[in-house]
């Protein structure tokens, strides 16, 4: 997540809310969250192109679902909440064109990390996304949202419906199959 503190603005929740502002306040959803649904979603799905399809779909699916977000959850819990499902339909799609078998996905999701061009930081960075992206779903999300966005266990919680303990182990767990990895790799 982005560290702009502004981001689940009350007031920008009021105005989606507000018919005559609507359009407006949307907009405004759109450069705000644009970066860090991406980098979520990019995270889980590896192809740029393919973040940037399940973006699009994102905002398409929460403007066509806006009357139904009651502002009960913060306005980027339910964001990342619609990403994240929209990421996992089209990982499960994915899996059934190409026939992979959905317990061994790794071997084509690391052919796509290595032929990235778009990945930066060199072989550590590709060699971190090699790991995360052996890991099972959930913890692959439960990292990705912790480590790189930075996001309390709490809200992860709230986007995942998920206990915080459970989070805790589910991010634990991550964190030592990486460093299995790397200890692999010497």
């Amino acid at each position: 997540m982005t560290n702009d503190t502004n981001i689940d603005d009350p007031k920008l929740t009021a105005r989606l809310r507000d018919a005559s502002t609507c359009r407006e306040a949307f907009n405004e959803v759109i450069r705000r969250f644009s970066e860090p649904l991406y980098r979520q979603i990019r995270r889980l799905v590896q192809s740029h192109d393919d973040a940037n399809d399940i973006l699009q779909n994102t905002f398409l699916k929460a403007w066509t679902s806006l009357d139904g977000f009651r502002g009960e959850a913060r306005l980027s819990t339910w964001l990342y909440k619609i990403a994240l499902n929209e990421s996992l339909t089209h990982l499960s799609r994915e899996r059934k064109k190409a026939g992979v078998s959905i317990d061994d996905p790794e071997a084509s999701i690391i052919n796509t990390i290595e032929a990235d061009e778009n990945v930066d930081g060199g072989r550590l960075a590709k060699e971190l996304r090699k790991a995360v992206a052996m890991l099972p779903e959930k913890q692959q999300i439960v990292f990705n949202m912790k480590y790189y966005d930075d996001m309390k266990y709490e809200q992860i919680s709230e986007i995942l419906g998920t206990s915080v303990g459970a989070l805790k182990s589910s991010y634990h767990l991550a964190v030592k199959k990486i460093e299995q990895y790397f200890n692999n790799l010497n």
